[in-house]
């Protein structure tokens, strides 16, 4: 299996999905390549965090 570059479908930067986030990906039963890029699923991350978060506190 080889390195595959994908485009991020946030920021349009090209990323590498190496061999062994492959292998990380079918062990864990996901079936879909990532759409975003790191630092772009750090971002994502952070906002579900902050959104759940201030969910949390309103109830």
């Amino acid at each position: 299996m080889a390195d595959k570059v994908i485009r991020c479908k946030d920021c349009g930067k090209e990323f590498v999905f190496n061999e062994s986030e492959q292998a990380f990906y079918r062990e864990k039963g996901f079936e879909n390549e990532p759409q975003r890029c790191p630092d772009c699923r750090r971002a994502k991350k952070q906002q579900r965090n902050n959104n759940d978060r201030y969910a949390g506190s309103r109830r």
